[in-house]
């Protein structure tokens, strides 16, 4: 996957980086004028878009990883079962982690695991829902759906490069596919959100927009579900362990409340061993506490050690800070196409 070559390499000033980036050029060229290709025949028609079974609305982005979608997938789905529709969550899956990620926010809303989201919308609907999340399809261009939310991280930095020499999926004139733009942000600050999202609506003038605060709430003690407030990891030691696709801004967050963070990184996706925990364990020896992302912790507290110290996980917050309307507008019409049908 994509995800495990960046990182470091994508970002980083070193020589060494630059030399790997610049020998991926060629590569990331090839990509782009694939992903061209395939968009334009999408565009013309030569390439044709299924109707799904029920209303849809995608959450994707134009980058691997780091940018919000589970929780702001699992956020639009609440509010629209809100609403008194009956939503299941699309997606294919991969590495099983943000499938449980899903269960643990909405235990109450389905996830229909499907490459193929033609395919996955009829499981759904045969599952008695009525309306659809698609969980990272920005790129599944087969499956046509009634909105498509766009995501862009606030932490996104540099050039725009596209895989495999950055991380870019698609450039920002895709945007013009978009029905809303929504700028996430996690350690980044409301100012440069702001910048990021004045910036990309030029590429989608007539798309609604909105920008998340993806906010740390609380921290959360895996297995006992005990709870403890930010406040009280003030000067204390924390190892953070990340496999996200943005763990630089998960730290962030945890030095912001005041801890002293040590970040244990590993590649998006990383299906964590008990050997990896009992690791994580030793490193909190001496009165250290482990904290992980919740994508982190149904992966790691299953192979937890019980003689270790309590696994804790960051639990996070869907703040809309501007954009209510946009999005409430998103919903709305969804809503209303569910009573058309």
């Amino acid at each position: 996957m994509p995800e495990r070559i960046g990182g470091g390499v994508w970002e980083s000033s070193s020589v060494a980086a630059r030399l790997i980036r610049g020998a991926l050029i060629p590569a990331s060229w090839c990509y782009a004028g694939v992903v061209a290709a395939r968009n334009a025949a999408y565009d013309r028609g030569w390439l044709r878009a299924h109707p799904l079974a029920l209303p849809a609305i995608s959450v994707g982005n134009l980058t691997v990883g780091g940018t919000g979608k589970t929780p702001v997938s699992a956020y639009i789905a609440a509010r629209l079962a809100e609403r008194g529709l009956k939503p299941a969550i699309v997606m294919r899956g991969y590495g099983n982690d943000e499938t449980l990620v899903h269960a643990r926010l909405n235990p109450s809303i389905p996830v229909v695991i499907a490459a193929d989201r033609v395919r996955g919308a009829l499981d759904a609907r045969a599952a008695g829902r009525d309306i659809v999340v698609l969980d990272d399809a920005f790129q599944h261009r087969r499956a046509r759906r009634d909105a498509d939310v766009v995501l862009l991280a606030a932490e996104l930095a540099g050039p725009v490069r596209p895989l495999p020499a950055g991380p870019w999926r698609e450039p920002l004139a895709s945007l013009a596919r978009a029905s809303l733009i929504v700028v996430t942000r996690k350690s980044a600050s409301p100012v440069r959100a702001r910048e990021l999202f004045l910036h990309v609506r030029r590429f989608a003038p007539a798309a609604g927009g909105a920008i998340v605060h993806l906010a740390a709430d609380r921290l959360v003690a895996w297995g006992s579900g005990d709870v403890m407030e930010l406040t009280r990891i003030r000067d204390t030691r924390v190892v953070a362990a990340a496999a996200v696709g943005d763990p630089r801004s998960f730290a962030a967050q945890l030095s912001d409340a005041g801890a002293r963070v040590e970040l244990v990184a590993r590649p998006d996706h990383h299906p964590y061993s008990p050997e990896d925990a009992a690791a994580l364990a030793r490193r909190a020896a001496g009165g250290g506490m482990i904290v992980c992302t919740l994508k982190d912790a149904v992966k790691l507290g299953p192979v937890w050690p019980r003689e270790a110290p309590p696994l804790w996980y960051l639990s996070q917050r869907v703040v809309v800070e501007s954009g209510a309307a946009d999005l409430d507008g998103i919903l709305a019409t969804l809503v209303a196409l569910k009573h058309a049908n």
